[in-house]
């Protein structure tokens, strides 16, 4: 058997042992994608303190958003009042962890290694939150606003002499229940002794009387024809297609990067080659210093952390590399720069590479003395399903690739033309 044969062989097999794992976590991506809407993630993420912080990393684990999805994502949640604490805590987690990437590490790493991974993915973001937080805390707070104070003669109201006087705004909105009344015009001078009389505006926009008598919809208490909510069934219609479109195209190029690179190992590199440093301190700062430049999602660095297990590096230094590859690369650290501070930006990494760091000793150190298994399941788990489900899933993710990569480049070249 020829070099090329065994690499397209050892890649066609890592591909086929992932399919129908990276498909049902596709699935479940889709449905709490469309079952969980962003605006009530909005709400629970504001204020400051542990509780958001904590919120934000479990809410965002199991989001189906890669490293470049979550960016905008944590940006609006920024922007709608989430605190710094909640926002990193939620840019953490999410690209770190999530369906998809789970079901794909059960298959390719073991399922210790599937449970060890979300768990750190959470208590990283939570410590990177909360360090974070404390910059935000140092930040001097806002001053309040000038308090009213009475004027001395009549008894009314006025600002500080810092504020600007204006005369008070009629009720706004669309439904405002009274017409704005003119305030009685003051004869020119401060001490006009005589009113003007006052006119009483006549009413208008949408509330008016004679628009009242005349609505039948809109927001005057007519009856509004709100669009319907979609079903259940179009939520899930909805849902497939987003993970067969969206989540496809942003997970494909590094996925079979990914699996390429697997190959490669299992086809030139000795299983002895890596052993020398593949643990310990050494280890875990060289699998830091590669995935910092890298743009990767969490699906996608899981065959590339299986092709560094099977090569000799430690579980502990892998799973550094599955934290630190999404939640690290340059895109990420620029977005926390520009939108939280340069300080918040050491709070960030210190964060994340501490935690990912503490919890691979912790790994290395639980598989040495307790004899956890951590190794992927190619062939055995590939056998335990039936074949016509792990070829139709094959061909049917081929397929969905496929589409990504042409709808994603085609229109590319066609615009340089």
């Amino acid at each position: 058997m020829s070099t090329l044969t065994e690499l397209a062989l050892n890649f066609w097999d890592l591909f086929l042992d992932s399919a129908p794992w990276l498909l049902l976590g596709l699935f479940m991506a889709g449905m709490i994608k469309m079952f969980v809407p962003m605006s009530w993630m909005q709400k629970q993420l504001g204020g400051h303190g542990i509780k958001p912080t904590v919120k934000a990393a479990v809410f965002g684990a199991p989001l189906p958003l890669c490293s470049c999805g979550v960016i905008p994502a944590a940006v609006g949640l920024r922007r709608s009042g989430a605190s710094k604490s909640a926002t990193t805590a939620f840019l953490v987690a999410t690209p770190e962890t999530g369906v998809d990437s789970v079901s794909v590490s059960y298959v390719l790493l073991g399922p210790f290694m599937a449970v060890v991974r979300p768990i750190t993915a959470v208590v990283s973001a939570i410590v990177a939150g909360l360090l974070v937080g404390r910059d935000q805390d140092a930040e001097p707070q806002p001053k309040p606003a000038p308090k009213m104070t009475p004027m001395a003669a009549g008894g009314s109201m006025m600002r500080a002499p810092d504020a600007v006087s204006s005369v008070t705004p009629a009720k706004s909105g669309c439904c405002a229940s009274q017409a704005a009344v003119a305030q009685p015009a003051q004869q020119s001078g401060c001490c006009g002794s005589k009113a003007a009389p006052a006119v009483k505006a006549e009413a208008t926009g949408c509330c008016s009387s004679k628009a009242q008598a005349s609505a039948k919809s809109g927001c005057c208490g007519g009856k509004t024809e709100a669009p319907a909510a979609p079903g259940v069934v179009a939520k899930l219609i909805k849902g497939v297609h987003y993970a067969a479109t969206d989540l496809v195209r942003d997970t494909t190029v590094w996925l079979l990067v990914g699996l390429f690179f697997a190959a490669l190992v299992n086809t030139f590199v000795p299983a002895s080659f890596l052993s020398q440093w593949g643990d310990g301190i050494l280890a875990m700062t060289v699998m830091v210093l590669v995935s910092i430049p890298m743009y990767i999602c969490a699906t996608a660095s899981t065959p590339i952390a299986a092709g560094l297990l099977l090569a000799g590096v430690s579980p502990g230094a892998v799973l550094v590399f599955m934290m630190a590859g999404p939640a690290t690369n340059i895109a990420t650290l620029g977005v926390v720069r520009n939108e939280l501070g340069k300080r918040a930006l050491w709070a960030y990494l210190t964060g994340v590479i501490g935690t990912a760091m503490l919890f691979g000793f912790a790994v290395d150190f639980a598989v040495a003395e307790f004899g956890f298994k951590v190794m992927p399941l190619v062939g055995e788990e590939h056998r335990m399903l039936p074949h016509a489900l792990v070829y139709g899933s094959g061909v049917l993710l081929a397929v969905l690739m496929a589409k990504a990569l042409w709808d994603k480049w085609v229109p590319a070249k066609a615009a340089l033309a």
